[in-house]
């Protein structure tokens, strides 16, 4: 009789476990810490924020792709930063009225400097 080799685990199932192990500890973590002051609001700080504030400083490239419009520039931490916005929803919104508006508030603020 001729024995069956056994399978070697390939690397998804080695990933698999680990990610399953991975889940096992922050599980227990919670359970351990579920008192802990300190822990549950580490917990918050790493969930998504409900909303992205980000600033461009210096827009620098405009570009726009099929129904896409981009704006890239640098952020308020001198890092690259690109948005891309719908160009059907762009334009709704974005028209000769709402220009107008953006260059008396800006005329008003450098006025005031």
């Amino acid at each position: 009789m001729t024995p069956i080799p056994l399978e070697e685990p390939t690397k998804k199932d080695n990933e698999k476990q680990f990610l399953a192990e991975q889940l096992m500890e922050m599980s227990e973590l919670e359970e351990v810490h579920s008192g802990d002051d300190d822990f549950k609001k580490w917990k918050e700080q790493q969930a998504e924020p409900d909303l992205i504030h980000k600033r461009i400083n210096n827009i620098n490239t405009f570009h726009v792709y099929e129904n896409d419009v981009y704006l890239a520039g640098v952020d308020e931490y001198g890092k690259d930063f690109q948005i891309c916005f719908d160009a059907y929803n762009f334009l709704e919104w974005i028209d000769k009225d709402q220009i107008e508006y953006i260059k008396e508030q800006t005329i008003k603020y450098i006025k005031t400097k």
